[in-house]
C-alpha cells in the first residue's frame, strides 16, 4: 500500500514542481519539495528488498523523515503564496496520510523487532 500511495504522491509532486518552476519561476523551494516528496516512494521501494528487519525499519524511518520534511516545504509554499489554500489542502492531506501510514509501519516493525 505504501509503495502505491507514495508513487501517486511522487507524481503529484513532480507535476507541482513543473508548475512552480515553469509558471511561477520558483526554483529553490520547489526543488526541496521535489527531493523530499519523491524520496518517500524511493525509500519504500528500497525497503521491499531490505537485507533485514532492521534495514527495513531504517529505510521506513528515513521515509517518514522525508514525508515530514515534505509537509514543511508544502506549508512554506502556501505561506509564501506559491500555493493557494485549495492547492495546498489536497496535496498536504496526501502527505499527511503518508506520514500516518509510515508511523504505523515504523511502530509495528519496532514491536516485531523487540519480541
Amino acid at each position: 500500500m505504501i509503495q502505491e500511495k507514495s508513487l501517486v504522491f511522487a507524481v503529484r509532486i513532480v507535476k507541482l514542481y513543473k508548475i512552480l518552476a515553469e509558471n511561477k519561476k520558483e526554483y529553490v523551494l520547489s526543488k526541496q519539495v521535489l527531493r523530499s516528496g519523491t524520496a518517500i516512494g524511493a525509500l519504500a521501494r528500497e525497503a521491499e528488498h531490505a537485507q533485514s528487519k532492521a534495514d527495513f525499519l531504517n529505510k521506513m524511518n528515513i521515509g517518514l523523515k522525508e514525508a515530514n520534511e515534505t509537509l514543511y516545504w508544502l506549508i512554506l509554499l502556501k505561506e509564501t503564496e506559491y500555493l493557494s489554500q485549495m492547492e495546498f489542502q489536497s496535496i498536504y492531506a496526501d502527505a499527511e496520510e503518508l506520514v500516518k501510514i509510515l508511523v504505523s509501519i515504523v511502530k509495528t516493525t519496532k514491536t516485531k523487532l523487540n519480541r
